[in-house]
């Protein structure tokens, strides 16, 4: 827990409670929100009733939440809070990252407060699990690491999500397409067309795949396997698992190539796969192939082109030849949408059309971002056609 107050040093009552709140944990005895508030109010004829209500809060951050991170959570528009050991707090709100002038202290706080999220989450942080991924109450996403594995003290990586996903217009409002790109990805869900969105970290993969699955269908049925459940889709039937970690013996392990296996015993309309990261691609792809129609997934790529390869590299994970990758993927998977960072904003860069070229499969542009807008490129006659647009663009 912090040391000091808002106004410097821990008063005494302050302190106090502090101890008597630890004692508790040291004994075994969980803390509740109630026997916080009971602690906090010891000392009220002491403290005063303004400044109990003022600690009772901070106990509750430093106990339930992410102590001295909370305020930064609450930040409008923020994304990501990241702790860079001692060294410093950044934030992105949307315009890249910028530092925040917030103290988490020394080497040992840090720690004490990475173990602390870890344990909130249900994970173990400790020398034998050195790092943990996992997904604090009210949905933010926890990454943390411990020396040696980083520099000086433990790291610490928030993702938060958005409270109310933005639906595809609001993404168009801000930039992040045009209404001409807006409404080929309303079509490319309502075509039931296979397809992934491609893009860097942080470049707003999973908020534009959340977008597009909100304007499915309300009698369709979503299932969504992923690895710490990030999605927030505004739909009224959505299945979600969630792959679990091994245990310290090393056993427990609930593997996303297993879920997807799962799902399919389910009656998905659409399978959505969080992020394709590993051999669970071997399983999406025969997924798709079996009459899955309309799955989609995020994949992590510098470009639209790099699809194909990153592909290849995770299907060698699952023992999958480049041969077998590439003819399961040109059946599988018709559309890539690719996004990137301009100048700190999030922007369908791309939308691209996978189809073979003589014995080579490609990914073709079909629309490119260009003067701040979709135009279209060499492969908008092959979308338009799998998108039946006959009358042209949308």
């Amino acid at each position: 827990m912090s040391e000091r107050s808002e106004g410097g040093e821990r008063s005494d009552g302050e302190a106090a409670v502090g101890a008597a709140l630890w004692e508790e944990i040291r004994e075994g005895r969980s803390p509740t929100p109630q026997s916080v508030e009971d602690l906090a109010a010891v000392d009220a004829a002491v403290l005063g009733e303004r400044s109990v209500r003022t600690l009772a809060g901070r106990l509750r951050s430093e106990v339930f939440g992410a102590g001295p991170l909370d305020p930064l959570l609450a930040v409008a528009g923020v994304t990501d809070v990241l702790v860079n050991g001692s060294a410093g707090v950044w934030l992105d709100r949307g315009q890249g990252l910028e530092r925040a002038g917030v103290e988490v202290g020394d080497a040992a706080a840090v720690r004490r407060l990475a173990v602390r999220l870890a344990t909130l989450a249900g994970r173990r942080l400790d020398e034998t699990v050195p790092y943990v991924d996992g997904l604090l109450p009210g949905g933010v996403r926890l990454h943390a690491v411990l020396p040696p594995l980083v520099e000086g003290a433990a790291h610490i990586s928030l993702r938060v999500p958005r409270a109310c996903p933005p639906r595809l217009e609001e993404l168009a409002a801000t930039g992040t397409c045009d209404p001409g790109g807006l409404a080929v990805l309303r079509r490319i869900v309502d075509a039931r067309v296979a397809f992934v969105v491609s893009g860097g970290t942080g470049s707003g993969k999973t908020t534009l795949l959340a977008s597009m699955l909100a304007e499915v269908a309300r009698a369709e049925r979503i299932v969504i396997v992923e690895d710490v459940r990030e999605l927030q889709v505004d739909h009224p039937h959505v299945v979600r698992l969630e792959s679990r970690a091994p245990n310290v013996e090393g056993r427990g392990e609930i593997s996303l190539s297993t879920l997807v296996r799962q799902s399919l015993r389910m009656r998905p309309d659409r399978l959505v796969v969080g992020e394709v990261r590993g051999a669970e691609v071997r399983e999406l792809l025969s997924a798709l192939n079996t009459g899955h129609e309309g799955g989609c997934g995020t994949v992590h790529a510098n470009t639209s082109g790099d699809v194909l390869a990153r592909f290849e590299a995770l299907g060698a994970l699952a023992g999958m030849s480049g041969e077998a990758v590439r003819s399961q993927l040109a059946s599988a998977v018709q559309v890539v949408v690719h996004l990137r960072r301009d100048s700190g904003a999030r922007v369908v860069h791309e939308v691209g059309v996978i189809g073979w070229h003589g014995d080579r499969l490609r990914i073709t542009p079909a629309m490119r971002r260009q003067d701040g807008a979709l135009q279209e490129a060499p492969g908008w006659p092959q979308l338009r056609t799998l998108l039946d647009l006959a009358g042209g663009r949308p």
